[in-house]
């Protein structure tokens, strides 16, 4: 996730941002001004943006001063001119606590804003550390778009002001809000990144001309909707300028695939990552720790099993253990001299390759954007989506922000950086939620009620997951390894290795379960409506050219006159095999399309808790859902998207809806 949130309180907190985060994470001198230290530490000052400056006074693009920080972030939510409106009411012969109040904005909260962090794909950050000047400004005009846009979004569609008893109203601030931008150059680690933190104030105007603080947690639910959003616009952004394309490659094993520039080395992306590498060196010894921890009576403390949960507070842990001081301040013209040396010499990238990074990306998009057609059919995209977020979410049970974010990733997926029409990513919600999702909403509240609240599920029941229950827990066996997946008998210790020295399990990840929940839910829709007739409402080479990169393309039928008849055996074959299987040699696109028998089996006991959970609600609402006529799925819908099995989706209780779905 690209889009980072932390919580800004008066107080400890805000002096921490004053005295770091606004000089470039740097260390700010004792009794330095604002301006002279951020020039002190090569960073540009801080600006001004949102649609609620003018309420209070301020441009957009305007210099954020200390003083203004001071009012709005430490002191509890007051006005930037709060000392000037102070003054100017005590000279007009006001008390004291009168002219206090006259420069508050409403009450005085503890939570004074929120602090978003932006920063674009590796690739692009790295086209802009090593670019020529040209390079440079487009990328970080792009950005900075990116970012505006992703805070008229928030402005629009999540912000929301509660006021009343118990927060009972909440409206939406007609004045837009008003943050204070920051940019960064670098990481701790001393290599590029380039970064904005958004300090967003929580103060916001009603109708009624009152001043009301902004509910965070409607923020924070967001964000990932909010950092899927902002990697779109930042690739449409970049690629439309340079003349780039994106394509999926994997980061973690397991993990969802991430839109990267084509054509930039993947040594490059490794070689800014030293401090991924320190925080994953660290990692592993937690992991270690975890799995061999006993009590007093020699028993292990833990499952002998890294969860995901587990591992998610571990890495928390590794990086605040990990956590160098920052670098020494330089100017960017000189950090980007020593980035592009430092390349050189350690990343086993050619010079000229490092030099000529534009070129060779672009030659890279020219082969995509002539072979990969953009071609997004939102019957498809609302399948995708919603498989992937009923396996993703803790008992399949999923809210609209879900599918917003999911339909944003698989739009960057298909139109590999290319400009999208506003409100495509509606679109695809919509059409999820009105064919393939069910409301399971039972409101206790008035927050209930609204859209953005509702329950859902899949339509799909689970009911006939194959029930292969793990065997009964024993005690721990000190000379045989622990399960390598839950239910699978341990194997022997190979001689020699003390306990812990062997690899170490951890449960499969949600989106290796979504992986094959989505392949699976796609194939049984197909089976299902395998008798209907098919109508070809768009060409299927060219929808499987958008959803994959062009060598995994399998050869067009010899047919095509009979390309209207039922699907024969043998010719279910959507990919082409080998160069599926070279593909998983490289570190170019999605090692995660091998879905195969044995994955499935190896996995199905991790899914049947969750499976029965579903199952369960699902129960509750069959009276309800049999009342509902089902939407009817294209053949050629299906079949088109069968190819794309390494998109966004596939998961953990699609073992059960591959036989359901015949019911």
């Amino acid at each position: 996730m690209t889009v980072d949130i932390k919580i800004i309180r008066a107080g400890q907190m805000y002096r921490y941002y004053m005295r770091e985060t606004v000089v470039g994470d740097g260390r700010r001198p004792a009794r330095t001004p604002l301006r002279a230290a951020q020039e002190q530490a090569g960073v540009p000052v801080g600006r001004w943006m949102g649609r609620g400056l003018a309420v209070l006074g301020l441009a957009p693009g305007e210099e954020v001063t200390e003083v203004q920080l001071r009012n709005l972030f430490g002191e509890r939510g007051r006005h930037p001119y709060a000392d000037r409106i102070e003054a100017d009411r005590l000279a007009q012969g006001d008390s004291p606590k009168e002219a206090f109040k006259a420069g508050a904005l409403g009450r005085r909260v503890t939570v004074t804003g929120v602090d978003f962090v932006f920063r674009p794909q590796p690739t692009i950050y790295l086209l802009w550390a090593f670019g020529d000047e040209e390079t440079r400004r487009v990328i970080e005009a792009a950005h900075e778009r990116a970012i505006e846009r992703v805070l008229e979004w928030i402005e629009d569609e999540v912000a929301v002001i509660r006021y009343g008893k118990d927060g009972i109203y909440r409206v939406r601030p007609p004045g837009g809000l008003v943050a204070a931008r920051f940019r960064h150059y670098e990481a701790r680690s001393g290599r590029p990144l380039l970064h904005d933190h958004l300090l967003l104030s929580v103060k916001g105007q009603r109708l009624d001309g009152k001043w009301g603080s902004i509910h965070t947690m409607a923020l924070h639910e967001n964000t990932v909707a909010a950092s899927a959003l902002y990697n779109e616009l930042v690739a449409a952004e970049v690629c439309e300028a340079l003349r780039l394309a994106t394509e999926p490659r994997i980061v973690t094993p397991g993990r969802r695939p991430v839109m990267e520039i084509a054509g930039v080395p993947h040594e490059l992306i490794r070689w800014t990552s030293r401090r991924s590498d320190q925080i994953a060196a660290c990692l592993a010894e937690l992991e270690h720790e975890y799995v061999t921890a006993v009590d007093d009576d020699g028993e292990l403390l833990f499952l002998p099993v890294v969860s995901e949960r587990a591992r998610a507070k571990m890495n928390q842990i590794a990086a605040k253990m990990t956590r160098p001081p920052k670098p020494k301040a330089r100017s960017l013209a000189q950090l980007r001299k020593e980035w592009k040396e430092s390349a050189i010499r350690t990343s086993k990238v050619a010079a000229d390759v490092i030099t000529s990074l534009l070129e060779y990306a672009r030659a890279a998009a020219a082969a995509i954007r002539t072979r990969v057609a953009a071609v997004v059919d939102i019957a498809l995209a609302a399948v995708d989506v919603t498989a992937t977020v009923f396996v993703m979410n803790d008992g399949g049970r999923f809210h609209r922000r879900h599918l917003l974010a999911e339909a944003r990733r698989h739009l960057a997926f298909v139109l590999r950086g290319r400009r999208r029409d506003p409100g495509l990513d509606d679109q695809v919600v919509a059409a999820a939620i009105s064919t393939h999702c069910l409301d399971i909403s039972e409101p206790k509240t008035v927050r209930g009620l609204e859209a953005g609240y509702r329950l859902y599920t899949a339509r799909w029941a689970l009911s006939d997951l194959p029930a292969r229950r793990r065997p009964p827990t024993a005690a721990p066996d000190p000379d045989r390894h622990p399960p390598a997946d839950p239910g699978e008998p341990a194997a022997h210790r190979p001689p020699g290795q003390d306990v812990g020295e062997w690899e170490i399990p951890r449960i499969p990840l949600q989106y290796d379960r979504a992986v094959l929940a989505g392949a699976v839910v796609r194939e049984k829709l197909h089976t299902t409506t395998a008798a209907a007739v098919r109508g070809r409402a768009y060409d299927l080479v060219a929808h499987q050219q958008a959803a994959l990169p062009e060598q995994l393309l399998a050869p067009e039928p010899a047919d095509l006159e009979h390309d209207d008849q039922e699907q024969k055996p043998g010719r279910r074959e959507a990919l082409d095999m080998t160069a599926l299987r070279a593909l998983r040699e490289s570190r170019t696109d999605v090692e995660a399309l091998d879905v195969t028998a044995e994955r499935l089996r190896h996995l199905q006991d991790a899914f049947s808790e969750a499976a029965d959970r579903a199952h369960t609600t699902m129960n509750r609402y069959t009276r309800r859902d049999d009342t509902e006529t089902p939407h009817p799925v294209r053949l050629d819908d299906q079949q088109a998207h069968h190819p794309q099995d390494p998109g966004p989706h596939r998961g953990r209780e699609a073992a059960a809806s591959k036989n359901n779905l015949h019911a």
